[in-house]
C-alpha cells in the first residue's frame, strides 16, 4: 500500500504553539485580510523588496529556519498594516527568544522618568500618577 502522493492541510498551527510574528501574520489573516490582500501590500519601497503570498503562509505553518531580512520585515510590516518596530520586536522574539522591552520613541527625559518609576510600590506609582495628572488638570485650567 502507498501513502497519498500529498499529505493532507493541517492548517494554521495552533495559536499557542505560534511564534510571535506567525501569530502577527494569522492575527492580520482572522482579521479580514486574505493571505493574497497581504502580499500585494508586502512591498519595501526602498528596496523593491516582496513579500509573496506563499512566504506568509509559509511563515504560520512551517516558520524557515532564519528570520526574515530586514527588507522583509518592512514587506511584512506593510503587508499585515503594522509597524515596521512590531514586526521587528516579533521576529527577536521568534527567532532570537529576544523580548524588547525598551522604551523606543521615547526621548532620554522619558525613559529617566520611567527608570526612576520601575520598582516603585503600587502605592507609590499611585501617587505619582495622581500628581502628573493633577499638573495636567491645572495646566490646563490656567489656559482657560
Amino acid at each position: 500500500m502507498k501513502a497519498p502522493a500529498t499529505a493532507p492541510d493541517p492548517g494554521p498551527a495552533d495559536a499557542s504553539t505560534l511564534g510571535a510574528l506567525s501569530q502577527l501574520i494569522q492575527d492580520a489573516n482572522q482579521g479580514g485580510l486574505s493571505y493574497q490582500e497581504m502580499a500585494d501590500r508586502a512591498i519595501d519601497p526602498e528596496t523593491g523588496t516582496r513579500y509573496y503570498k506563499q512566504s506568509l503562509q509559509k511563515l504560520v505553518r512551517n516558520p524557515p529556519t532564519n528570520p526574515p531580512t530586514p527588507a522583509q520585515m518592512q514587506a511584512i510590516a506593510n503587508g499585515i498594516g503594522r509597524p515596521l518596530r512590531i514586526v521587528q520586536a516579533a521576529a527577536a522574539k521568534q527567532w532570537l527568544l529576544y523580548e524588547a522591552t525598551e522604551l523606543s520613541g521615547y526621548d532620554a527625559e522619558v525613559r529617566i522618568i520611567v527608570g526612576h518609576l520601575a520598582g516603585k510600590s503600587r502605592a507609590e506609582l499611585l501617587r505619582w500618577r495622581m500628581m502628573i495628572e493633577a499638573d495636567e488638570r491645572a495646566q490646563r485650567e490656567a489656559e482657560d
